[in-house]
């Protein structure tokens, strides 16, 4: 056993077959067959593109949420500003600032990575990377949105609401959970260094 700080450990194996097996509008169905031991295994996953979400917060402490319909779960969840890396050489920042132009007409002054993880690291090859953003002001003009984002809905929560909802079992976005929940440690952290 070693007293290591904790954490995920790179690893590779030797791919002896990529194939994509369906291509979608969005993202791609991928099979790989790996040489893993004395054998080989097959596994099939989301070949996705990453994504970025922005947790913004106002001068007050509270934070964007907005609801959208989202097919696969059919629900119209409570998340944050997110949206795909699928603009060629945009960096995540940059993609940060953009969605969160687009869904919420909102830009900021400051920002800051928040947490970065993986969506589902048995089935997709996603990492999601959350911006904190504050001196959150509005847009000099809205965004024209259209399909599941023409009817957003936007609004500005206390962080303690969404930790009560999240516990209670009401919010299911896995975003927003972990970017509430890591902004809650972050600033628990910071209050206990500066006692």
């Amino acid at each position: 056993m070693t007293d290591a700080p904790l954490a995920d450990e790179p690893a590779s194996f030797e791919v002896t077959d990529s194939t994509v097996v369906y291509e979608g509008a969005v993202w791609d169905v991928r099979r790989d067959t790996i040489a893993y031991g004395d054998s080989s295994m097959v596994r099939e996953y989301i070949d996705h593109t990453g994504a970025v979400a922005v947790y913004a917060e106002d001068d007050e402490g509270r934070v964007l949420v907005i609801q959208q319909y989202r097919h696969p779960v059919r629900v119209r969840d409570w998340e944050l500003p997110a949206g795909l890396l699928d603009m060629e050489g945009e960096d995540h920042l940059t993609a940060a600032k953009r969605e969160l132009g687009e869904e919420a007409d909102l830009e900021a002054d400051e920002w800051e990575p928040l947490v970065r993880y993986n969506t589902s690291s048995g089935g997709s090859d996603e990492f999601l990377q959350v911006y904190r953003a504050r001196g959150v002001r509005a847009t000099s003009s809205a965004f024209e949105r259209e399909a599941e984002e023409a009817d957003i809905v936007k609004r500005w929560v206390p962080r303690s609401d969404l930790v009560a909802a999240i516990l209670d079992g009401r919010l299911h976005n896995s975003g927003l959970i972990v970017a509430v929940l890591a902004a809650e440690a972050a600033d628990a952290a910071e209050a206990r260094a500066r006692r």
